[in-house]
């Protein structure tokens, strides 16, 4: 399937529309890491054929406008509520609609999938009135076969807003990957106490609260090595044991295998022994109360996906960087990212909650008077972290 709309154009069409537009270094950095204020549809251009960093970026996650025809404003370092008649410093316009938005956004996605290596994966921040229709735009760039999630990100609590309709407390994310073999590591949520009483209900001798699996599992085996006796018995019909029966013998010597009345064995699982739960497809990451830049996200979101789909090292990528929380949460997690965002007032804000973390980011207060005075002369932002870059 796939979307048909009368602005839609190829993907080499698209990369061929974007201007050869240089940009310029600002500071003397030499660090791997880059803040670039720029036209991001522009600049994704740069970083394949300047910067060389095609298939080179393991993580993107991006949060783009969501089309609602809004003008976001900061007002006294504070995010205002959205409206049409907002007053304040403009941070963005989200004025792009239907169609137009949706080419908006796949002109970006046929860029940042060229950038994504072959372990990446990318998570797509949207809502739901448009995100079924940029469902189907990711299906036809990444590949149905690539989706892995629609994940439900709960934003905040339960309103009592008077209109026909259920209230939402909820958008999306579109989880996509590149390939089969993507970087993934385990993520593990702490089991809460009712967890442990429903999920592990039988306790020991020893008080070791506990639960059994099934020691067997759907399908035959080829070579027949799990499908033979165990303790006089044999695997159901159309089922296979789990594991080899050697091993099936050691746990049942450990005494790690309960036997029911009728003689069926199952393994047990002590809570004691576990990581965590697994994470699920629903997320409760509430939006900040009091957010410093429009549709600020969650930090603990953003350090959760990135340990989940990064490795230490990787390359992460946010196009629409905002209020820098997702470049933040790289840097601290020994990532290198890369940052890029058009608004004068995004980049005021990356500086600033980046100059929050540990490890004395920016340069000393005596060189910042001469940095201070390049800003100005250029009219560019700085950064001694990262290579700063605007649009020459």
């Amino acid at each position: 399937m796939e979307l048909k709309y009368s602005n839609k154009k190829s993907e080499q069409e698209i990369f061929d529309s974007i201007p050869d537009i240089e940009l310029e270094q600002i500071n003397s950095s030499q660090s791997q890491n880059l803040l670039i204020q720029a036209d991001n549809l522009v600049a994704l251009k740069q970083l394949i054929i300047k910067h060389h960093l095609e298939s080179k970026v393991d993580l993107i996650y991006i949060d783009p406008p969501f089309a609602t025809n809004n003008i976001f404003t900061i007002t006294k370092g504070r995010a205002n509520t959205i409206s049409n008649n907002a007053n304040g410093t403009v941070a963005y316009k989200d004025n792009l609609k239907g169609a137009d938005f949706i080419e908006f956004l796949r002109e970006r996605l046929v860029l940042l999938k060229i950038l994504l290596s072959n372990k990446g994966s990318i998570y797509l921040h949207i809502d739901y009135k448009i995100g079924h229709y940029v469902k189907i735009m990711m299906d036809e760039i990444f590949g149905i076969e690539n989706f892995r999630n629609d994940i439900t990100r709960i934003k905040c609590n339960p309103k009592n807003f008077t209109r026909k309709g259920y209230g939402n407390i909820k958008d999306l994310i579109l989880f996509y990957s590149k390939s089969e073999d993507l970087v993934w590591n385990e993520p593990k949520i702490p089991y809460t106490e009712e967890d442990r009483i429903k999920l592990f209900p039988k306790i020991d001798k020893d008080g070791r609260r506990y639960t059994t699996i099934p020691l067997h599992a759907p399908g035959e085996t080829q070579n027949g090595k799990t499908s033979k006796i165990f303790k006089g018995i044999l695997p159901p019909k159309g089922r296979h044991w789990r594991s080899a029966i050697s091993v099936l013998e050691q746990w049942d010597k450990e005494g790690l295998i309960e036997w029911s009345d009728s003689g069926n064995p199952r393994k047990k699982i002590f809570f004691d022994k576990q990581e965590g739960k697994r994470m699920q497809d629903i997320w409760e990451f509430k939006d900040p109360q009091y957010p410093v830049y429009p549709t600020e996200k969650n930090p603990y979101l953003l350090n959760f996906i990135i340990k989940t789909s990064s490795k230490e090292g990787s390359i992460v990528l946010d196009c629409f960087a905002g209020s820098g929380t997702t470049l933040k949460a790289a840097h601290v997690g020994g990532r290198q990212w890369i940052g890029i965002d058009r608004s004068d007032e995004a980049i005021k804000v990356i500086i600033k909650k980046l100059d929050s973390v540990e490890g004395n980011l920016f340069v000393s207060k005596s060189d910042y008077k001469l940095l201070k005075e390049k800003r100005l002369k250029q009219k560019s932002v700085w950064y001694k972290a990262a290579d700063v870059i605007k649009l020459s």
